[in-house]
Protein backbone atom coordinates (compact mmCIF):
# COMPACT_ATOMS: atom_id res chain seq x y z
CA UNK A 1 0.00 0.00 0.00
CA UNK A 2 1.28 3.36 -1.39
CA UNK A 3 0.85 6.20 1.47
CA UNK A 4 0.76 9.94 -0.30
CA UNK A 5 1.22 12.79 2.87
CA UNK A 6 -0.02 15.78 1.73
CA UNK A 7 2.27 18.75 2.17
CA UNK A 8 1.53 22.28 3.74
CA UNK A 9 3.13 25.11 2.65
CA UNK A 10 5.83 24.89 5.13
CA UNK A 11 6.69 21.47 3.94
CA UNK A 12 7.35 22.84 0.43
CA UNK A 13 9.61 25.28 2.14
CA UNK A 14 12.07 23.41 4.27
CA UNK A 15 10.88 19.89 3.46
CA UNK A 16 10.66 18.64 6.82
CA UNK A 17 9.75 15.10 7.46
CA UNK A 18 6.88 14.15 9.29
CA UNK A 19 6.71 11.62 12.46
CA UNK A 20 3.46 12.05 12.58
CA UNK A 21 1.32 14.53 9.91
CA UNK A 22 -1.94 16.35 10.45
CA UNK A 23 -3.59 14.24 7.68
CA UNK A 24 -2.63 11.52 5.28
CA UNK A 25 -4.03 9.99 2.32
CA UNK A 26 -3.54 5.59 1.31
CA UNK A 27 -3.56 4.94 -1.97
CA UNK A 28 -4.17 0.88 -2.49
CA UNK A 29 -4.96 -1.40 -5.44
CA UNK A 30 -8.57 -0.25 -5.48
CA UNK A 31 -8.48 3.01 -5.96
CA UNK A 32 -5.58 2.41 -8.35
CA UNK A 33 -7.77 0.05 -10.23
CA UNK A 34 -10.86 2.05 -10.35
CA UNK A 35 -8.66 5.18 -11.60
CA UNK A 36 -7.29 3.33 -14.65
CA UNK A 37 -10.61 2.09 -15.47
CA UNK A 38 -11.78 5.22 -16.57
CA UNK A 39 -8.50 6.37 -17.91
CA UNK A 40 -8.85 2.96 -20.18
CA UNK A 41 -12.34 4.16 -21.03
CA UNK A 42 -11.49 6.98 -22.91
CA UNK A 43 -14.43 9.32 -21.70
CA UNK A 44 -12.91 11.79 -18.55
CA UNK A 45 -15.51 14.26 -18.05
CA UNK A 46 -18.23 13.88 -16.55
CA UNK A 47 -20.65 10.40 -17.24
CA UNK A 48 -21.39 6.94 -15.51
CA UNK A 49 -19.50 6.73 -12.59
CA UNK A 50 -20.03 10.69 -11.92
CA UNK A 51 -24.48 9.51 -12.00
CA UNK A 52 -23.42 6.27 -10.23
CA UNK A 53 -21.72 7.97 -7.39
CA UNK A 54 -24.55 10.84 -6.96
CA UNK A 55 -26.98 7.46 -6.85
CA UNK A 56 -24.60 6.16 -4.17
CA UNK A 57 -24.26 9.51 -2.18
CA UNK A 58 -27.72 10.05 -2.04
CA UNK A 59 -28.71 6.71 -0.61
CA UNK A 60 -25.80 7.42 1.76
CA UNK A 61 -27.37 10.17 2.99
CA UNK A 62 -30.97 9.80 2.34
CA UNK A 63 -31.61 12.72 -0.03
CA UNK A 64 -33.57 12.81 -2.95
CA UNK A 65 -30.80 14.58 -4.99
CA UNK A 66 -27.60 14.83 -5.06
CA UNK A 67 -25.17 16.89 -7.52
CA UNK A 68 -21.24 15.94 -7.96
CA UNK A 69 -19.53 19.31 -8.02
CA UNK A 70 -15.92 20.18 -8.58
CA UNK A 71 -15.33 21.38 -5.39
CA UNK A 72 -17.13 22.25 -1.36
CA UNK A 73 -16.53 25.91 -2.84
CA UNK A 74 -18.60 25.48 -5.73
CA UNK A 75 -21.18 23.36 -4.11
CA UNK A 76 -21.61 26.45 -1.60
CA UNK A 77 -21.54 28.86 -4.30
CA UNK A 78 -24.54 26.43 -6.26
CA UNK A 79 -26.60 26.30 -3.15
CA UNK A 80 -26.53 30.11 -2.55
CA UNK A 81 -27.57 30.88 -5.96
CA UNK A 82 -30.53 28.17 -5.82
CA UNK A 83 -32.08 29.38 -2.46
CA UNK A 84 -32.14 33.10 -4.35
CA UNK A 85 -28.85 35.09 -2.65
CA UNK A 86 -28.20 38.05 -4.57
CA UNK A 87 -27.38 41.71 -4.39
CA UNK A 88 -28.87 43.56 -1.82
CA UNK A 89 -29.34 40.24 0.37
CA UNK A 90 -27.54 39.20 3.67
CA UNK A 91 -25.92 35.78 4.33
CA UNK A 92 -25.05 35.02 8.09
CA UNK A 93 -22.12 32.63 8.80
CA UNK A 94 -20.10 32.26 11.33
CA UNK A 95 -17.02 33.65 11.28
CA UNK A 96 -14.54 30.45 13.06
CA UNK A 97 -14.91 29.21 9.64
CA UNK A 98 -13.05 28.72 6.42
CA UNK A 99 -13.15 31.82 4.44
CA UNK A 100 -14.50 29.76 1.22
CA UNK A 101 -17.90 29.99 2.80
CA UNK A 102 -17.56 34.00 3.20
CA UNK A 103 -16.21 34.22 -0.66
CA UNK A 104 -19.66 32.21 -1.72
CA UNK A 105 -21.63 34.52 -0.43
CA UNK A 106 -19.77 37.32 -1.85
CA UNK A 107 -19.96 35.42 -5.34
CA UNK A 108 -23.59 34.83 -5.32
CA UNK A 109 -23.81 38.84 -4.76
CA UNK A 110 -24.16 39.06 -0.90
CA UNK A 111 -22.63 39.82 2.19
CA UNK A 112 -21.84 38.15 5.08
CA UNK A 113 -23.14 39.10 8.48
CA UNK A 114 -20.95 36.98 11.20
CA UNK A 115 -22.25 35.58 14.36
CA UNK A 116 -20.62 33.85 17.50
CA UNK A 117 -19.89 30.01 18.47
CA UNK A 118 -20.85 28.59 21.44
CA UNK A 119 -17.99 27.97 23.52
CA UNK A 120 -15.19 26.05 24.64
CA UNK A 121 -17.48 22.52 24.31
CA UNK A 122 -18.47 23.45 21.32
CA UNK A 123 -17.28 25.45 18.14
CA UNK A 124 -20.57 25.36 16.15
CA UNK A 125 -22.72 28.61 15.75
CA UNK A 126 -24.34 29.91 18.54
CA UNK A 127 -27.95 29.69 17.99
CA UNK A 128 -28.86 32.49 20.58
CA UNK A 129 -26.63 34.99 18.10
CA UNK A 130 -28.41 34.19 15.50
CA UNK A 131 -31.26 35.95 15.81
CA UNK A 132 -29.20 39.36 16.82
CA UNK A 133 -27.40 38.94 13.19
CA UNK A 134 -30.96 38.38 11.38
CA UNK A 135 -31.81 41.74 9.75
CA UNK A 136 -34.39 42.87 6.94
CA UNK A 137 -32.02 41.63 4.05
CA UNK A 138 -31.04 38.31 5.33
CA UNK A 139 -31.90 36.08 2.91
CA UNK A 140 -30.10 32.66 4.38
CA UNK A 141 -27.70 31.53 6.81
CA UNK A 142 -25.05 28.94 6.13
CA UNK A 143 -24.15 26.53 9.60
CA UNK A 144 -21.22 24.68 9.42
CA UNK A 145 -21.14 21.39 11.27
CA UNK A 146 -17.57 22.03 12.98
CA UNK A 147 -15.02 19.35 12.75
CA UNK A 148 -17.95 16.93 11.82
CA UNK A 149 -19.64 17.91 14.74
CA UNK A 150 -23.41 18.19 14.40
CA UNK A 151 -24.46 21.57 15.21
CA UNK A 152 -27.57 21.73 17.37
CA UNK A 153 -30.21 21.81 14.55
CA UNK A 154 -33.14 21.67 16.22
CA UNK A 155 -32.74 25.41 17.24
CA UNK A 156 -31.33 26.37 13.99
CA UNK A 157 -34.03 25.55 12.29
CA UNK A 158 -36.86 27.15 14.54
CA UNK A 159 -35.25 30.47 14.41
CA UNK A 160 -34.76 30.31 10.60
CA UNK A 161 -38.51 28.92 10.13
CA UNK A 162 -39.79 31.99 12.52
CA UNK A 163 -37.70 34.46 10.31
CA UNK A 164 -38.34 32.77 7.25
CA UNK A 165 -34.73 32.19 6.39
CA UNK A 166 -33.13 29.69 3.57
CA UNK A 167 -30.70 27.21 5.77
CA UNK A 168 -27.27 25.80 3.76
CA UNK A 169 -25.65 23.23 5.78
CA UNK A 170 -21.68 23.08 5.24
CA UNK A 171 -21.18 19.91 5.68
CA UNK A 172 -17.96 19.54 4.35
CA UNK A 173 -16.19 18.33 7.89
CA UNK A 174 -19.70 16.13 8.49
CA UNK A 175 -19.81 13.31 5.96
CA UNK A 176 -21.65 10.16 7.48
CA UNK A 177 -22.48 12.71 10.75
CA UNK A 178 -26.04 12.55 12.22
CA UNK A 179 -28.54 14.92 14.56
CA UNK A 180 -31.23 13.35 16.06
CA UNK A 181 -30.75 10.26 13.31
CA UNK A 182 -30.53 12.56 10.19
CA UNK A 183 -27.71 13.01 8.24
CA UNK A 184 -26.08 16.07 8.12
CA UNK A 185 -26.73 17.79 5.04
CA UNK A 186 -30.21 16.64 4.61
CA UNK A 187 -31.67 19.08 7.44
CA UNK A 188 -31.98 22.10 6.04
CA UNK A 189 -33.00 23.64 2.37
CA UNK A 190 -29.76 22.33 0.91
CA UNK A 191 -26.16 20.74 2.27
CA UNK A 192 -22.60 20.85 0.23
CA UNK A 193 -19.95 18.58 0.74
CA UNK A 194 -16.13 18.63 0.27
CA UNK A 195 -14.11 15.96 -1.05
CA UNK A 196 -10.69 17.73 -0.72
CA UNK A 197 -7.39 15.32 0.07
CA UNK A 198 -7.52 15.70 3.63
CA UNK A 199 -11.19 15.15 4.00
CA UNK A 200 -12.98 11.88 5.06
CA UNK A 201 -13.90 11.10 1.66
CA UNK A 202 -10.76 12.16 -0.37
CA UNK A 203 -10.72 12.51 -4.11
CA UNK A 204 -8.16 15.50 -4.55
CA UNK A 205 -10.71 17.91 -5.51
CA UNK A 206 -14.47 17.48 -5.31
CA UNK A 207 -17.98 17.41 -3.69
CA UNK A 208 -21.67 17.27 -3.61
CA UNK A 209 -24.95 19.21 -3.32
CA UNK A 210 -27.87 17.34 -1.75
CA UNK A 211 -31.79 18.46 -1.27
CA UNK A 212 -35.31 17.19 -1.41
CA UNK A 213 -36.34 19.89 -2.82
CA UNK A 214 -37.04 20.01 -6.33
CA UNK A 215 -37.07 23.43 -7.76
CA UNK A 216 -34.15 23.81 -5.62
CA UNK A 217 -32.68 20.50 -7.86
CA UNK A 218 -33.49 21.98 -10.90
CA UNK A 219 -31.83 25.64 -9.78
CA UNK A 220 -28.40 23.65 -9.28
CA UNK A 221 -28.68 21.57 -12.12
CA UNK A 222 -28.27 24.18 -14.58
CA UNK A 223 -26.28 26.62 -12.79
CA UNK A 224 -23.59 23.40 -12.34
CA UNK A 225 -23.34 23.56 -16.11
CA UNK A 226 -23.32 26.52 -17.71
CA UNK A 227 -27.16 26.45 -17.79
CA UNK A 228 -27.26 24.28 -20.55
CA UNK A 229 -30.59 22.27 -20.92
CA UNK A 230 -28.60 18.74 -21.31
CA UNK A 231 -25.14 17.33 -20.83
CA UNK A 232 -22.69 16.26 -23.41
CA UNK A 233 -22.71 12.73 -22.16
CA UNK A 234 -27.03 13.28 -22.26
CA UNK A 235 -26.16 13.85 -26.28
CA UNK A 236 -23.16 11.47 -26.60
CA UNK A 237 -25.91 8.03 -25.79
CA UNK A 238 -28.15 9.35 -28.14
CA UNK A 239 -30.31 10.65 -25.33
CA UNK A 240 -30.31 14.40 -27.18
CA UNK A 241 -28.86 15.71 -29.61
CA UNK A 242 -29.02 19.53 -28.82
CA UNK A 243 -29.19 21.67 -25.87
CA UNK A 244 -30.40 25.08 -24.63
CA UNK A 245 -29.45 27.42 -22.31
CA UNK A 246 -31.44 29.14 -20.26
CA UNK A 247 -29.29 30.70 -16.75
CA UNK A 248 -25.89 31.95 -16.54
CA UNK A 249 -24.17 29.13 -15.15
CA UNK A 250 -20.57 27.76 -14.45
CA UNK A 251 -18.60 24.81 -15.36
CA UNK A 252 -18.96 23.06 -11.76
CA UNK A 253 -18.88 19.43 -13.12
CA UNK A 254 -16.93 16.52 -11.37
CA UNK A 255 -14.87 14.29 -13.49
CA UNK A 256 -15.07 10.52 -13.96
CA UNK A 257 -11.55 9.70 -12.37
CA UNK A 258 -12.09 11.52 -9.03
CA UNK A 259 -15.79 10.04 -9.51
CA UNK A 260 -14.26 6.70 -9.52
CA UNK A 261 -12.09 7.51 -6.28
CA UNK A 262 -15.28 8.72 -4.76
CA UNK A 263 -17.16 5.21 -4.90
CA UNK A 264 -14.47 3.58 -3.60
CA UNK A 265 -14.11 6.30 -0.82
CA UNK A 266 -17.86 6.61 0.26
CA UNK A 267 -17.95 2.26 0.68
CA UNK A 268 -14.70 3.48 3.15
CA UNK A 269 -16.26 5.89 4.68
CA UNK A 270 -18.23 4.56 7.92
CA UNK A 271 -15.84 2.55 9.07
CA UNK A 272 -13.10 5.05 8.60
CA UNK A 273 -14.59 7.49 10.59
CA UNK A 274 -15.09 4.50 13.20
CA UNK A 275 -11.59 4.49 13.16
CA UNK A 276 -10.76 8.63 13.54
CA UNK A 277 -13.53 8.40 16.57
CA UNK A 278 -11.17 5.53 17.85
CA UNK A 279 -8.25 8.15 17.67
CA UNK A 280 -10.57 11.06 19.17
CA UNK A 281 -11.26 8.69 22.08
CA UNK A 282 -7.40 8.14 22.71
CA UNK A 283 -6.75 11.97 22.71
CA UNK A 284 -9.40 12.90 24.65
CA UNK A 285 -8.53 10.19 27.29
CA UNK A 286 -4.90 11.76 27.54
CA UNK A 287 -5.92 15.49 26.78
CA UNK A 288 -8.80 16.90 27.75
CA UNK A 289 -8.67 18.25 31.57
CA UNK A 290 -5.00 17.95 31.85
CA UNK A 291 -2.54 20.86 32.06
CA UNK A 292 -5.42 23.54 31.33
CA UNK A 293 -6.42 21.84 28.44
CA UNK A 294 -9.90 21.12 26.90
CA UNK A 295 -10.90 19.30 23.87
CA UNK A 296 -14.57 20.45 22.78
CA UNK A 297 -17.51 18.16 21.52
CA UNK A 298 -18.08 15.71 24.11
CA UNK A 299 -20.31 12.23 23.54
CA UNK A 300 -24.04 13.94 23.13
CA UNK A 301 -26.43 11.58 22.52
CA UNK A 302 -28.71 13.51 19.97
CA UNK A 303 -25.23 13.57 17.48
CA UNK A 304 -23.06 11.29 15.99
CA UNK A 305 -19.58 12.80 14.83
CA UNK A 306 -17.99 12.42 11.48
CA UNK A 307 -14.65 13.64 13.41
CA UNK A 308 -12.98 15.48 10.28
CA UNK A 309 -10.75 17.26 12.98
CA UNK A 310 -9.51 16.80 16.68
CA UNK A 311 -9.45 20.03 18.12
CA UNK A 312 -7.45 21.06 21.21
CA UNK A 313 -7.85 24.17 23.26
CA UNK A 314 -4.87 25.89 24.87
CA UNK A 315 -4.98 26.88 28.81
CA UNK A 316 -5.21 30.52 28.83
CA UNK A 317 -1.58 32.58 28.80
CA UNK A 318 0.17 29.24 26.47
CA UNK A 319 1.32 30.79 23.33
CA UNK A 320 -0.06 28.91 20.64
CA UNK A 321 3.05 29.15 17.95
CA UNK A 322 5.29 28.23 20.82
CA UNK A 323 3.39 25.32 21.26
CA UNK A 324 3.28 24.17 17.90
CA UNK A 325 6.81 24.72 17.38
CA UNK A 326 7.62 22.53 20.18
CA UNK A 327 5.21 19.84 18.25
CA UNK A 328 6.94 20.62 14.88
CA UNK A 329 10.17 19.61 16.72
CA UNK A 330 9.14 16.45 17.65
CA UNK A 331 7.69 15.75 14.26
CA UNK A 332 4.38 16.09 14.62
CA UNK A 333 2.43 18.66 12.32
CA UNK A 334 -0.27 20.96 13.42
CA UNK A 335 -2.64 23.49 12.16
CA UNK A 336 -5.45 26.05 12.87
CA UNK A 337 -8.73 25.69 12.08
CA UNK A 338 -9.24 28.73 11.79
CA UNK A 339 -8.18 32.10 11.29
CA UNK A 340 -11.71 33.91 12.18
CA UNK A 341 -12.66 35.13 8.82
CA UNK A 342 -13.64 38.86 9.88
CA UNK A 343 -10.07 39.43 10.89
CA UNK A 344 -9.08 38.64 7.28
CA UNK A 345 -7.94 41.86 5.77
CA UNK A 346 -10.62 41.62 2.73
CA UNK A 347 -13.68 41.21 5.55
CA UNK A 348 -12.56 43.30 8.28
CA UNK A 349 -15.54 45.92 8.93
CA UNK A 350 -17.84 43.98 7.04
CA UNK A 351 -20.85 42.73 8.56
CA UNK A 352 -19.01 44.00 11.77
CA UNK A 353 -21.08 42.42 15.36
CA UNK A 354 -19.16 41.43 18.40
CA UNK A 355 -18.19 38.21 18.66
CA UNK A 356 -16.96 38.01 21.86
CA UNK A 357 -15.95 34.15 21.99
CA UNK A 358 -15.02 33.54 18.77
CA UNK A 359 -12.44 36.51 19.58
CA UNK A 360 -11.13 35.05 22.93
CA UNK A 361 -11.06 31.48 21.74
CA UNK A 362 -9.55 31.47 17.97
CA UNK A 363 -6.15 32.11 19.47
CA UNK A 364 -6.41 29.09 21.85
CA UNK A 365 -7.22 26.16 19.12
CA UNK A 366 -4.44 24.16 17.78
CA UNK A 367 -5.54 20.83 15.11
CA UNK A 368 -4.24 17.73 15.91
CA UNK A 369 -2.93 15.25 13.45
CA UNK A 370 -6.09 13.26 12.93
CA UNK A 371 -6.60 10.03 10.20
CA UNK A 372 -8.34 6.66 9.88
CA UNK A 373 -5.19 4.44 9.95
CA UNK A 374 -3.40 6.46 12.64
CA UNK A 375 -1.87 4.11 15.42
CA UNK A 376 -2.00 3.85 19.33
CA UNK A 377 1.60 4.58 18.67
CA UNK A 378 0.90 7.83 16.55
CA UNK A 379 -1.43 9.16 18.71
CA UNK A 380 0.75 8.78 21.34
CA UNK A 381 3.69 10.71 20.34
CA UNK A 382 1.10 13.13 19.36
CA UNK A 383 -0.69 13.14 23.52
CA UNK A 384 3.11 13.05 24.75
CA UNK A 385 4.23 16.23 23.38
CA UNK A 386 1.03 17.73 23.59
CA UNK A 387 1.45 17.29 27.29
CA UNK A 388 5.36 17.93 27.42
CA UNK A 389 4.48 21.57 25.78
CA UNK A 390 2.22 22.75 27.95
Amino acid sequence: MISSRPRTESEHSDEQSWLVPLSDVQVDAEIEDAVMSVVRSGWWSMGPRVAELEGEFARFCGAKHAFAVANGTAALHLALLAVGCGSGDEVVVPSLNFVAAANSIGHAGATPVFCDVLGEHDLNLNPDDLDPAIGPATRAVVVMHYGGHPCPMDAIMEVAKRRGLAVVEDAAHAPGAKWRGRMCGTIGDVGCFSFFANKNLPTGEGGMVVTDDDELADQIRLFRSHGMTTLTWDRHRGHAHSYDVVAQGFNYRLDEIRAAIGLVQLRRLERQNAERARIVALYRAALDGANGLGMPFPSRAEATSAHHLAVVVLPDGCPRDDFRAFLAGRGIQTSVHYPPIHRFSAYRGMGSRPLPVTDALAPRLVTLPLYSHMTDLDAAAVTNAVLAAT
